[in-house]
Parts: structure tokens; C-alpha cells; sequence
């Protein structure tokens, strides 16, 4: 089928009109990862002999108290996953060579591993409980800033990025050195929330500086949505939240979605945990992380980076808001009543909205359906089990696909770290490509046109230089999450392809 012309300099892609840095990523994307659909299974590390390449190296970026409390259990996971100690040395158990620990860490000189993390923050409390930890002498203090007055951005998205200028070359000459001692650095992981002030405002600045900064590398966010089953302390919130949204929109590559309401479901109805606290979220939140970045660094055929993970879930670069479902999930406490998991009863539950962590409404109006899915598969599988499992899927239609693209499951099959004990034959990690992620932008949406139709708490905002003439970066946010919003609409439809190009 050929496509509309496009007019050069612009790429145009289901109507979002796109810079020509942004495109071309995306396009060697595509390029990476192969075609896409397909029922693919990837094989692991052992078996493909592809830890020897060379490894695409990721820095980790931690802002504000969320970012850097999920950072924290991350590494704490990945330490352990990789038996490396909290003094960053590798354990005398861990002999096995087939994981590639230069993607997230690096070794310094006397041969400790470093993680190839920048922590920042604009208060100094999170950063110095993690410097008071058992994992203190883990991070380079180099790659630690803190604000100089240490006030923070008091939930404040308009403080939190009118710092980011301020300080812009004090962290960027962080960023540049680390990038620099890289060898092959493939992009960027940023760890934040979207409703308070720092991982907000500051985030969002960083955001728009590493585009321009470094245009050819990918961008991928792990950003945490408030819960909405609670009411905030923070009143502005939804103007946060919208604000954020845009940058996230236009300036990152890949989106994973850490929803606060699901999460704290899934803590309470499958963990049976009935106050969960901020740490026992966390330790789901890295379960997550870890698992979705395995094939990185237990590298197979398949999937095994950064670029071939996104080209099997992103079709059209501004769709790439990703929401992830894992299983089986326990506590330390249930782990002897764990039943026997195969394939086909990991892959079934994967797709299972208890098992989602993105709380999103029904729609009776839209037909939303699946854009793309990966599932990370972990453990010793036979991949004639994952072809069967995918065959009975498919035959009980439990998944439903755009009209537009190819109806599969892509599956990548991982190795488990061989150094932590697991309850579990088999566990799964799904990264899914959903049209009804579109209902979390339109919550923030309608509680963003309460606040502004009553001009509520804006006077916080009109104190910094971006805000101080008007609102208009209020209203152009909004706007630009409206156009998001009626995308994944739009992709729910046989005529997607064409939406948004009848103005050329």
C-alpha cells in the first residue's frame, strides 16, 4: 500500500507532524528490530552467543523523591540479580559470565561496578537516606546533585523546571561525562512522577534538553501517575500532571506507565497487603523494571536493546504510552503455596486487567483493542510450548487488535538471574501497546478543566517566568493531550492509517 506524501523535514505519521530527529530515530528503529508481528521467540544468552557483542549502554536519570526511591530498589534488584554486593563487588558465587553488566553499570578502576546513574533532586531527604543505606559506596558521588538551598519545588511543576534552567549546566556537565565514558551509550532511562514538583517540572525540562542535546539518542521514561482512589495533598496536581503529559508526549521515545491506583490494587487484592506501604509500591515498581529490561541484559536473538524493544511495541511514534502486566506476583510470605505455572497459565494471566498495572475506565463507546504486545518470558521454557500457547490464544480470542496491523504476540524468552532463589518454573512480563491508556489522559483531563475553569491555586504558578504573562502553556498542553487522546481513538479504527492527513 503506498503511503501520503510527506513534505520534507516533517514526518507525518497518523497526523502528528513530527521533527526529522524524532522520525529518523524512529525509523531506525523499525530498521533494528525487524519487521514487525509476527510470533517470534527470542532465545537466551547461553544459546545465542550474543553477550559478546558489544553492549548499547543506558544511563539511568532519578529525579525528585519518587524517581529516586524507585532508582533505589531498581539497583537494589539489579545488584542482587547480577550478585553484585552493595559495596558494588561481585559475590564469589557469581561465576557465570553470560550477563552483560555493562549495560546499566560500569567498572571503576579497582573493579567495583558503578551504576551509569545520575540521582538529582531539588531537596536533600530521599538522596540522604540513600547515602545512609547499605548501598551508600554503590553510586559515584559525582553523578549525586543535590540543589544548593535544598527547598525542593513545593509540588510545584512551574518551580521545578524554572530551577531546571537555573541549574541546567551543573547537571548536564554530569550527564555529558557520563555519556562520554560510555562506548556505545544508546539512550537514557528516567525515573520520575508526574504530579509533584521535581520529577514533574524538572523532569519535564531534562526531557526537552536531551532531545536537543542528544537528538540520535532513545529516550524511555518509567513515570509513576498519582493514585486517583485517594485525595492528593497536592491541589495543583492535575495542572502537574497535564504539564508533564506534553513533554512526555513530544519528547520521549518510550513511556512505561506506573499507575499509583493499580498499583496500590494490585498490592492489596493479589498480595493480600492491606496498608501497602510507599516501599512495598516500590518493590513492585523494580520488579517491573527489572523484568522489562532482562532481555538487555541477558542478551538472545531478540529484543536484546533498547531500540529492538521499542520497534516491536511502537508503530507510530506518538503512540508510546506502554502499560505492563506481571505474574506470578507472591510476598516472601506465600511463596511455599505457590501453584505450578506453565507458559499458557502465565501468558492467559498476562493479559488479564487484574494483572495490569494501568487502572484504565471502560469505554463503551470506542472499541479499544491492543496496538502491539511483548511478553518477556522467564525461566527454562520450550519455545514449542510458547508456539502452542500462542495457537490457543489466538483461538479463545483473548486478545483483541487493531483493525490496521497484524493481530500477534511477539515473545522474547529470558534467562532468570541464577543467583536468587524463585518460587516459580515460569514468570512473565507483558509490555503492552493498549488504546484505552487514552482513559488515564482523559481522567487528568477533566480534572485539569475544574481547576482551570475556576482559575483554581494558579497564583503558585504565576510566580515563575514561564507563567508570569499568561497561561497559555497551560491551555497548549492541554491541547496537545486532547490530540493524543483522539489518536488512540483514531487507532482503534480500519482508517487510522489516513487519519490526520486530509490538510495536505
Amino acid at each position: 500500500m503506498r503511503g501520503p506524501h510527506f513534505p520534507p523535514g516533517r514526518t507525518r505519521v497518523a497526523g502528528a507532524a513530527l521533527p526529522r530527529k524524532r522520525a529518523a530515530r524512529m525509523r531506525s528503529a523499525v530498521g533494528a528490530g525487524g519487521r514487525r508481528g509476527g510470533t517470534g521467540v527470542g532465545r537466551g544468552a547461553e544459546r545465542s552467543g550474543a553477550s559478546a557483542a558489544m553492549p548499547r549502554e543506558i544511563i539511568t536519570l532519578q529525579l525528585g523523591q519518587c524517581g529516586n526511591q524507585i532508582g533505589f530498589e531498581f539497583w537494589k534488584q539489579l545488584c542482587a540479580e547480577h550478585g553484585i554486593s552493595p559495596e558494588g563487588i561481585v559475590e564469589e558465587f557469581a561465576t557465570e559470565g553470560t550477563d552483560r553488566k555493562d549495560v546499566f553499570f560500569y567498572q571503576a578502576d579497582d573493579e567495583h561496578y558503578i551504576p551509569r546513574a545520575v540521582l538529582l533532586d531539588l531537596e536533600p531527604r530521599v538522596i540522604h537516606s540513600i547515602l545512609n543505606s547499605p548501598y551508600a559506596n554503590l553510586y559515584n558521588p559525582e553523578n549525586i546533585y543535590l540543589s544548593e538551598h535544598g527547598g525542593g519545588a513545593g509540588n510545584n511543576w512551574a518551580s521545578g523546571f524554572s530551577q531546571g534552567e537555573k541549574i541546567h549546566e551543573d547537571i548536564f556537565d554530569i550527564i555529558d561525562r557520563e555519556a562520554d565514558g560510555s562506548d556505545s551509550l544508546e539512550g537514557f532511562v528516567l525515573c520520575h512522577s508526574i504530579a509533584g514538583g521535581t520529577g514533574s517540572g524538572l523532569g519535564s525540562y531534562l526531557l526537552e534538553r536531551l532531545n536537543d542535546r542528544y537528538p540520535k539518542k532513545l529516550v524511555e521514561t518509567y513515570s509513576v501517575f498519582p493514585n486517583q482512589d485517594e485525595m492528593s495533598d497536592v491541589v495543583v496536581q492535575p495542572y502537574n500532571s497535564l504539564l508533564t503529559l506534553k513533554r512526555l508526549t513530544q519528547n520521549a521515545d518510550c513511556v512505561v506507565v506506573l499507575d499509583n491506583t493499580a498499583l496500590n490494587r494490585i498490592a492489596t487484592d493479589r498480595l493480600h497487603i492491606q496498608n501497602p506501604s510507599f516501599s512495598q509500591i516500590n518493590q513492585l515498581v523494580s520488579t517491573i523494571m527489572s523484568a522489562s529490561t532482562t532481555t538487555l541484559r541477558y542478551p538472545g536473538y531478540m529484543n536484546n536493546d533498547l531500540i529492538g524493544l521499542i520497534a516491536s511495541l511502537i508503530p507510530t511514534p506518538r503512540l508510546h504510552f506502554l502499560m505492563t502486566g506481571y505474574t506470578p506476583l507472591t510476598t516472601d510470605q506465600s511463596v511455599a503455596s505457590v501453584r505450578k505455572t506453565t507458559v499458557l497459565d502465565v501468558m492467559r494471566r498476562l493479559l488479564q486487567p487484574k494483572n495490569v498495572m494501568v487502572s484504565t475506565g471502560r469505554d463503551r463507546q470506542t472499541n479499544h483493542c491492543y496496538i502491539a504486545i511483548l511478553n518477556i518470558i522467564q525461566g527454562e521454557v520450550d519455545p514449542t510450548q510458547v508456539h502452542k500457547s500462542l495457537q490457543r490464544i489466538r483461538e479463545r480470542k483473548l486478545a483483541n487488535f487493531i483493525p490496521w496491523g497484524p493481530a500477534s504476540i511477539q515473545v522474547a524468552l529470558s534467562r532468570k538471574s541464577p543467583y536468587l532463589p524463585s518460587a516459580h518454573r515460569v514468570s512473565g512480563l507483558m509490555m503492552a501497546n493498549h488504546t484505552n491508556i487514552s482513559s488515564l489522559f482523559e481522567r487528568t483531563c477533566r480534572q485539569y478543566d475544574k481547576l482551570r475553569k475556576r482559575e483554581a491555586f494558579l497564583e503558585q504558578f504565576r510566580k515563575e517566568d514561564i507563567f508570569k504573562d499568561n497561561f497559555d502553556e497551560l491551555d497548549n498542553s492541554r491541547e496537545i493531550v486532547q490530540q493524543l487522546i483522539d489518536e488512540y481513538h483514531a487507532a482503534t479504527r480500519p482508517d487510522y492509517i489516513s487519519w490526520g492527513t486530509q490538510e495536505q
